[in-house]
């Protein structure tokens, strides 16, 4: 059966996201990743995180390929890129938890909506809160 990735609210120390990329990554690799999440894997929100973190994707791939638990694996990421202050979560965690309200986001967000039959639903407002309704984790 073929899954949708982790919430983008599930967090690894501390980082919203995170663990969404890498449950993209396993299934994927699995064969288990819906369909319609292979095209966008390394970009979107994903190359945004990889570029917050400064990682190359194949080389994360790799280490998530690896094996390891999502700490460790965004560990690595603090060696081989950068690591991340209390105030560098806050930003992220801010700008993934907001994407698509008003921003270079809400474009997609509404196609999206709208291929979705969900384009009524006024209180999807972020791609994160779509993602929950999309994937079956809230009505």
């Amino acid at each position: 059966m073929k899954m949708p990735p982790k919430s983008v609210y599930e967090k690894a120390g501390g980082m919203m996201y995170f663990p969404r990329m890498v449950s993209k990554i396993r299934l994927y690799a699995s064969g288990e990743l819906r369909p319609d999440f292979h095209q966008n894997l390394g970009k979107g929100a994903d190359g945004w995180c990889i570029g917050f973190l400064r990682v190359n994707y194949e080389e994360l791939r790799n280490r998530v390929l690896a094996g390891g638990t999502d700490e460790e694996i965004l560990q690595w990421c603090f060696e081989k890129g950068r690591s991340l202050s209390e105030i560098d979560l806050m930003v992220w965690n801010s700008f993934i938890s907001k994407l698509g309200w008003k921003d270079l986001a809400t474009p997609r967000l509404e196609k999206y909506k709208q291929e979705s039959g969900l384009a009524e639903r006024k209180d999807i407002m972020t791609m994160p809160e779509f993602f929950e309704v999309d994937e079956g984790r809230k009505a």
